[in-house]
């Protein structure tokens, strides 16, 4: 059962990475210490799934993983450090919180600790650490050997300030959280330090106590079980707090997916069809590659680049400059019949834009052009881009549920050219 928890926990850890995977590339050093704390921890939670541990310590050097872990942890807890730091932002006062300037000065000289501690793990890992047979479980399978116990006190006694310290730094951020979401995340983060401390005890009292006084086999192991659930709940707590007060940002990208993923067709069609009609000189902001073509639904809306809202903004430009091309392929009267057709649809005016647009598709396609530009589409109260994409939602909707064919647009067209004198 420990074993699941374990891979679950790696599972969980490395999606959250990669869902704020962006953050390296639009984030600020906030996000992207955050950033690095999921990595680092997802990284180390791997190499202590069982599948992992033991083909790494059966490998050429035994015992690889638990160098491995170290050095992504002492990553991780470098990033956490940073994290917290980059959370007060930047600042010339020269009079600042005691608690602000004391979280700079930490992370100043965590970083200098933190290549001393690698550099002396790794010196200790290949000199004095007994590594004749691979470990199942580290700390029990060293117990009572100095050279192992000198090698985790090291790394112990790094974690275990990096813990005292997030610990202090968010319960007192979370006394002063303006919201309800930060305050329970940052409270979570602060228990799960808290978590990290009390590992951090139990497992250097157990390594110098069984120096002195041998402990049996049979608590060795129970102990590490427990103290490897203490690390599970640990990581847990943390990637749950520290995703609680993003939920909104999360809700939010999760809307603007949504809409690109829907949004995607209408865009699509209009897209393909300017390009072949549209000469260069009259190409939208003044550049040749405004209409670009459009790749694959999926490879458009999981694209890193430009972020989400960026996206969204540019697609409902783009219809719209598109609409504006193609009314140079539209009947004096296509506005007229369009309107004809959708009058008995519960949602006229939309229904109206989606008859129209797919009559002047059909004329581009066959080259129909006009030399003035028919008359425009009625103009909307719309006054940003979330409404103009919630518009542009509901014509494409409407053309899903009436699956317009070419067929139709050419009919729509025959039939406003009939009602020209």
């Amino acid at each position: 059962m420990l074993a699941f928890f374990a891979y679950a926990v790696a599972a969980t850890m490395t999606l959250v990475a990669l869902w704020r995977l962006p953050a390296l590339i639009y984030g600020d050093s906030h996000r992207r210490a955050l950033w690095g704390c999921y990595a680092g921890f997802a990284a180390a939670l791997w190499l202590k799934t069982p599948a992992v541990m033991n083909w790494l310590n059966h490998s050429p050097v035994t015992d690889l993983s638990v160098l491995l872990k170290h050095y992504v942890s002492t990553g991780a807890i470098l990033a956490i450090l940073t994290f917290v730091a980059a959370s007060y932002g930047k600042t010339g006062q020269k009079d600042i919180p005691r608690h602000v300037a004391i979280s700079r000065w930490i992370e100043r000289i965590a970083w200098k600790a933190a290549l001393a501690q690698i550099t002396l793990l790794t010196v200790l890992f290949f000199t004095v650490v007994d590594r004749s047979k691979p470990s199942t479980d580290f700390v029990p399978d060293h117990a009572g050997q100095w050279g192992a116990t000198t090698y985790e006190t090291v790394f112990y006694i790094y974690l275990g300030a990096a813990s005292a310290v997030t610990c202090y730094q968010w319960s007192s951020a979370a006394r002063r959280a303006e919201t309800r979401l930060l305050r329970t995340g940052l409270t979570l983060m602060s228990l799960a330090m808290a978590i990290g401390i009390l590992y951090v005890l139990i497992r250097t009292t157990f390594m110098w106590v069984a120096i002195v006084d041998p402990i049996s086999p049979a608590f060795d192991h129970e102990l590490g079980k427990y103290t490897e659930a203490q690390q599970i709940l640990l990581f847990f707590l943390f990637a749950v707090g520290a995703s609680i007060p993003t939920t909104g940002a999360a809700a939010q990208r999760w809307k603007l997916w949504r809409t690109l993923w829907k949004l995607y067709p209408l865009w699509r069609d209009l897209m393909t069809a300017v390009p072949g009609i549209l000469p260069a000189a009259e190409t939208p902001h003044g550049a040749a590659s405004a209409f670009s073509k459009p790749a694959s639904r999926l490879r458009e809306v999981i694209r890193l680049a430009p972020p989400l809202i960026v996206r969204v903004d540019r697609w409902t430009q783009d219809i719209a400059d598109a609409v504006e091309q193609l009314r140079h392929y539209a009947p004096p009267l296509l506005l007229d019949e369009a309107m004809e057709a959708a009058a008995d649809h519960e949602d006229p005016d939309a229904a109206t834009e989606a008859y129209w647009i797919s009559a002047v598709l059909v004329a581009a396609a066959a080259n129909e052009r006009h030399q003035e530009p028919a008359e425009a589409l009625p103009a909307k109260p719309i006054a940003d881009t979330d409404g103009e994409a919630a518009w542009l939602l509901r014509v494409q909707t409407i053309r899903t549920e009436l699956n317009l064919t070419p067929h139709d647009g050419r009919a729509l067209l025959d039939a406003a050219k009939e009602l020209v004198p």
